[in-house]
């Protein structure tokens, strides 16, 4: 097993089983890497299998399966791209297949999802809306996943929020999942937070005055960073994101930084430090009047606890949550901290 395989094994395994990939599929593909070349043909294999299952349930009639199986082919597919720019030919080719597998999926979904494009700086961010059951109005959540994740990644998640009356809209901001090929990272998210607060507050059964933010690494700084600007978020909430995304520079495993690198459209390695560094909440945090809740792991390895524990330090209505058997994002433990964070937000939005 090279060492790229090891680092993502190493780092990021609770991450994969969380968020939809079991665990038996996750030993066979990953037991037999040797090499990081294979990796993203790895995971569309299985992948595949998922997709297959969806498709010939869908033939059948059986919608519901069909909803569970293609939704799950798209994490796996995901999961295929993740940190894959070494290659992007296959890289995109597993991303367009993870897209259109939740897209077919999103109808039998239950509650059921729409993709909503939103114009945006020449191009568009894509999101996945998913209402609970009435007429309404519902708060929204706006769902922000990290640097080398996208929407297809979340509705472990989105479940929590839909259960206590939430409607979620997970979006692929700039730099992320289908907005990552014309659209570069940018440290300013209260623009692109901007274009999609208007829409949803156009959108029916949305309640236009009860919008929370929720981010997961770099999105726990998006989020904030969001809130700090765009005071038509009522809440936000970050889970292990960065204070400054360039402080532990030396300390991130290198595909973490190659993906930067990829994500800021950046031409070499220290360039992309240099745009890393841009994204900071220094003079900003101090800024968020909205509820804020922090979380990160004592364990983290990616985001040092110390970092992130700033953003609630300097915000004026901060709140603060140190799990010290979690690692990044508490993916080792979602059961404490995801159920945490879904009440909290229904308390805030009411």
């Amino acid at each position: 097993m090279d060492d790229r395989v090891a680092a993502a094994i190493a780092n990021w395994a609770p991450r994969f089983t969380t968020n939809g990939v079991t665990a038996g599929d996750f030993e066979r593909i990953t037991s037999g890497l040797a090499s990081w070349d294979d990796w993203c043909a790895a995971w569309s294999a299985v992948a595949a299998e998922h997709e297959r299952l969806g498709r010939d349930a869908l033939a059948s009639g059986r919608e519901l399966s069909a909803g569970a199986h293609l939704s799950q082919a798209a994490v796996y597919y995901h999961f295929a791209k993740f940190l894959f720019v070494n290659d992007p030919g296959q890289m995109r080719t597993a991303h367009v297949r993870a897209v259109a597998c939740l897209t077919d999926a999103l109808p039998y979904l239950d509650p059921p999802g729409r993709r909503i494009e939103i114009p945006f700086d020449g191009s568009r961010l894509v999101g996945i809306l998913r209402r609970p059951a009435g007429e309404g109005p519902h708060p929204v959540m706006i769902m922000i996943s990290g640097l080398d994740s996208a929407k297809e990644e979340l509705r472990s998640t989105e479940e929590l929020f839909l259960e206590r009356g939430i409607a979620t809209f997970a979006v692929d901001g700039p730099g992320q999942g289908e907005a990552e090929y014309e659209l570069a990272i940018r440290g300013d998210w209260e623009v692109p937070g901007g274009a999609v607060i208007d829409r949803l507050q156009a959108e029916p059964g949305i309640d236009p005055d009860r919008i929370g933010v929720w981010g997961v690494s770099l999105g726990g700084y998006y989020a904030p960073r969001a809130a700090a600007f765009e005071k038509r978020i009522r809440a936000a909430a970050g889970i292990s994101g960065p204070y400054d995304f360039a402080a532990n520079w030396d300390g991130l495993p290198s595909l973490t930084r190659e993906t930067i690198q990829h994500h800021t459209c950046a031409s070499s390695p220290e360039e992309a430090r240099e745009r890393a560094a841009e994204l900071s909440l220094a003079g900003v945090a101090e800024r968020i009047e909205q509820p804020c809740l922090v979380i990160t792991g004592r364990h983290d390895r990616l985001i040092p606890w110390a970092d992130t524990k700033r953003i609630a330090d300097e915000a004026p209505n901060g709140e603060w949550v140190l799990f010290d058997d979690g690692n990044h994002v508490c993916n080792n433990i979602p059961y404490k901290y995801r159920p945490l964070v879904a009440d909290w937000m229904r308390a805030k939005l009411g």
